[in-house]
């Protein structure tokens, strides 16, 4: 039992830079209490306790701010830092090193009894404030849910979803699109890589809008050659560019 303690308190010194000692951390982290007490509860509940183990998590609620049903399942070094509003579900699983922020619901979708209600987090997941994980699916080891994001799906190991509905960041030409946005002298939403998808088709603008000054260039030089070439009675130059390439379908599918 110490052995973990000291565990959890370490754990919490490496990963929240406003700790200071291990003192404070035991006496000041209501996320520390809260698994704490959870472990009695859960214990209560294993033991076929039931009544005792839903009222240690009642009073740990009334402490902490943070509702942990005594059924879930929570590994060691789990770090739930602020905590206050987390609500952590009967049959959620938490594994090791995993990173939850205030706000964070694991719950459920389905009201049938008996079945895997709500999400497993695998090992070192970080969930962000407000997001919201609910349904009986896995969220994959080492990957990130933003703050605000509401994932209903399972979500593949190491991968970041943001957004709601949620959806996984795939990023292949992010680091040339942020060139340009900085040039622009823009960053969609005041962030960089790791957007929200909302931003997707804000990017897809950027996108497009980085060839415009080609384009014009090239309007431009076929306008002269048109003006040139008017009194010869010539046709459009064959290296004029009379059509565009705006494709509204592909950045409306974006935020569908």
């Amino acid at each position: 039992m110490f052995d973990r303690l000291r565990e959890d308190i370490a754990c919490i010194l490496e990963r929240d830079p406003a700790a200071r000692t291990p003192f404070e951390v035991l006496t000041c982290y209501p996320g520390l209490h809260a698994l704490l007490l959870h472990r009695w509860a859960h214990a209560c509940w294993r033991g076929g306790f039931k009544w005792m183990g839903r009222m240690i998590s009642h009073g740990t609620r009334w402490l902490t701010g943070i509702e942990i049903h005594p059924g879930a399942q929570i590994g060691r070094r789990v770090f739930i830092d602020h905590g206050m509003g987390v609500v952590i579900g009967e049959m959620a699983e938490i594994h090791d090193d995993c990173t939850i922020y205030q706000g964070v619901t694991l719950g459920g979708t389905a009201l049938v009894k008996g079945a895997k209600r709500h999400p497993t987090l695998e090992r070192g997941v970080i969930v962000g404030a407000n997001a919201c994980v609910l349904g009986g699916f896995t969220v994959g080891a080492g990957a990130r849910i933003g703050s605000g994001a509401v994932l209903t799906k399972a979500l593949p190991p190491g991968a970041t979803a943001v957004g709601n509905p949620a959806r996984i960041l795939a990023a292949p030409d992010d680091l040339q699109r942020e060139a340009v946005a900085n040039k622009m002298g823009f960053s969609a939403y005041g962030v960089t890589q790791g957007d929200d998808p909302v931003a997707q088709a804000m990017k897809g603008l950027i996108d497009h809008a980085s060839g415009h000054e080609h384009q014009i260039a090239m309007l431009w030089a076929a306008v002269e050659k048109l003006s040139q070439r008017a009194a010869a009675g010539d046709c459009v130059p064959s290296d004029a560019q009379t059509s565009e390439d705006f494709d509204a379908a592909a950045l409306n599918q974006l935020v569908k």
